[in-house]
């Protein structure tokens, strides 16, 4: 029978509902955002390196210097805005002080330790100018594993931010006395801006490869102090440009981040992700839950950036009318797509609601890393992911990116006896997020652990699916379900993450174990309904000495004395939130006296799971008891940590 054909009326709305269709089985359209987001960027770095202008440097000079951008907004801090041209302009100055009165040299590294501010982001421009580069440090680290950061970027000069100068004790000093520390007064600025703006010869930066290291960022990894992750050129120019395509940033907006540019999340994907499209970059010093609003009011504010705990803590926070007007606050901004990592889905829809917020941009990767995963959502379909994707992509890149199964009593993807070889997850069941790399030139795309070779060869698995491969651990667990969306799972191993960040278990047991009144400390998270991440928990083996007369449990005097210690040890992110007092004179260990977490973890610290042991917890300057009653506010919402 000949077929009839249909009128062009009837005929186009169904060929649009079959396209409709197609393209939200195959998300054609998300694909060809992701892939024209990609191809242009990586174009654009190529010709850069060619050229010898991938120092990040550049693409400062190119907006201050040309007459479309030069006047623009380039920066907003508190109450001051800085023209892309005022800020070359004082880049330069910076960079000859750096030059004439530090003498500052090409590949030189430098430490930062600054809370968000202006003469952060000029000092991190001016090093580069001088083709040296910045090691950033968090702020709140202090003692030793500030000592560490310092003496890992093998650092000569530390500059210090007045605000947490005080984080620089006479420990850090002593211990260092070869380094020189200075903090940026406003004398030393004014010391700065006295200087002539003169522009670096292009003969200290021009030598620069895409691989070559643009920046030093400290992760805790997975065991042990911070360590200092190599970004490179090329990571920068992907990440920023990658990003500001993939989100639709124009030149016109104003991206505000409260986040800390010592973290990979405010420098790359917030920083650079502006610059790349010469927009305008508003921050604060750090986040405030009471502030944060009033700040993206004010900067004019239409790309927001979060971690889940950000979310978490805005709702938290009642809601605001205007004394004038009364007026609801919540919506009373220009907010169109908050941009960030860690979204949980139990916060995901509340935050879009309450304040309006019509995009949510969540990704996952790692600061050392070679991928990452990307969900730009817009609708419940895509809630809660870290990422997804469709046929085409995967076609693409799919084979770039594998979930493999885990063991989970070595925490490493699983060997199968017979083959040597890891499996892969079926759809929808959790397993490691492995990213492959090019086996013969594997620092083309991961550049690892500044002086630290063992760290960066345990990231490498090798002979994975094949005979030859190579592969990034992540050390995370996810589920790539059947739809192609990507679910964040667990944290292998034993870092967990609070507030935001990486907490190594091997760094805090290391410094309760100093505590005297300590014979053995096994440290790792548990989960707390209602928070994001884990909670630091210690299970210790108390001194004898240590408790409290006629009694198995530890003394007021050595709760509080422990409190102390750990305050004055650690970071705040950092400190063990609960302490659970081990009967028994013995923590569990395997037949190689390594301590046991498994079980630990499981239990938690919920009243009546942790059997003869008791739990407490930290209350201003002491741990105390850890009741039924407090364990149910916690539960309830009504208590945050």
């Amino acid at each position: 029978m000949a077929s009839i054909p249909l009128p062009l009326p009837v005929a186009a709305p169904a060929l649009a509902a079959a396209a409709a269709y197609i393209n939200a089985k195959s998300h054609l359209s998300y694909d060809l955002r992701l892939l024209s987001s990609i191809v242009p960027t990586v174009t654009r770095v190529a010709w850069w390196t060619n050229r010898g202008r991938i120092n990040f440097f550049y693409r400062l000079e190119d907006l201050a210097t040309s007459k479309s951008s030069e006047n623009r907004a380039f920066l907003r801090f508190e109450d001051k805005t800085y023209t892309y041209a005022q800020a070359y302009d004082t880049v330069l100055r910076y960079a000859d002080w750096l030059k004439e009165r530090r003498g500052v040299k090409k590949g030189e590294l430098v430490a930062l330790d600054f809370q968000n501010t202006d003469t952060f982001i000029f000092l991190l421009f001016a090093l580069w100018s001088l083709g040296a580069v910045p090691a950033l440090i968090n702020y709140n680290l202090t003692g030793k594993p500030l000592a560490h950061c310092i003496k890992k970027a093998t650092a000569r000069l530390v500059f210090i931010d007045p605000v947490v100068a005080g984080n620089v004790g006479e420990d850090v000093r002593s211990e260092l006395s070869h380094v020189s520390f200075e903090v940026v007064t406003p004398e030393v600025e004014r010391q700065m801006l006295s200087h002539e703006a003169i522009r670096p010869p292009d003969d200290v930066r021009n030598d620069a490869l895409a691989n070559s290291m643009a920046i030093l960022i400290y992760t805790s990894g997975t065991t042990g102090l911070p360590k200092a992750a190599i970004v490179s050129w090329s990571k920068i120019a992907i990440v920023g440009g990658f990003t500001s395509r993939w989100a639709g940033t124009t030149k016109n907006d104003v991206f505000y981040t409260a986040m800390p540019l010592y973290h990979s999340t405010a420098i790359l994907l917030g920083f650079a992700h502006t610059l790349s499209v010469g927009a305008t970059f508003a921050m604060s010093r750090k986040f405030s839950t009471s502030g944060f609003w009033d700040d993206v009011r004010k900067h004019r504010a239409n790309i927001i950036q979060y971690v889940g705990e950000t979310c978490r803590y805005l709702l938290s926070a009642p809601t605001r009318t205007d004394p004038v007007t009364g007026e609801n606050l919540d919506r009373k901004h220009e907010v169109r797509l908050a941009f960030g990592n860690g979204l949980r889905p139990d916060v995901w829809n509340k935050f879009k609601e309450r304040f309006g917020i019509e995009t949510i941009a969540e990704f996952y990767g790692a600061t050392e890393g070679n991928f990452a995963t990307w969900n730009l959502s817009r609708n419940d379909y895509s809630m809660g992911a870290i990422g997804r994707s469709g046929a085409l992509y995967n076609i693409i890149l799919g084979r770039t990116v594998a979930v493999a199964e885990v063991d989970h009593d070595t925490e490493l993807p699983y060997r199968d006896p017979k083959t040597g070889f890891c499996r892969r997850c079926p759809r929808g069941e959790p397993g490691e997020l492995l990213f492959k790399l090019p086996p013969q030139d594997v620092e083309s795309r991961f550049q690892g652990y500044y002086g630290d070779k063992e760290a960066t060869s345990k990231k490498i698995m090798r002979d994975v699916f094949v005979k030859g491969d190579a592969w990034f651990r992540t050390g995370d667990v996810v589920r790539w379900d059947a739809e192609n969306r990507v679910f964040f799972n667990d944290r292998i191993g034993d870092t967990f993450r609070w507030k935001s960040e990486n907490v190594s278990t091997a760094e805090v047991a290391q410094v309760v174990g100093l505590h005297p009144a300590v014979l053995e400390a096994n440290v790792y998270g548990v989960e707390l309904a209602g928070h994001e991440g884990r909670a630091g928990c210690a299970a210790v083996v108390f001194q004898p000495s240590a408790l409290a007369s006629g009694s198995s449990s530890p003394s007021d005097e050595t709760l509080k004395t422990l409190a102390k210690h750990v305050r004055a040890g650690l970071p705040r992110y950092a400190l063990p939130l609960f302490v659970r007092a081990a009967k028994g004179g013995s923590l569990q260990t395997t037949g190689t006296n390594k301590q046991q977490k498994t079980q630990l973890r499981r239990e938690g610290v919920e009243p009546g799971k942790t059997g003869a042991d008791e739990v407490f917890w930290l209350q201003g300057d002491s741990y105390v008891r850890f009741r039924p009653e407090d364990w149910e506010a916690l539960r309830g919402g009504r208590v945050k940590l």
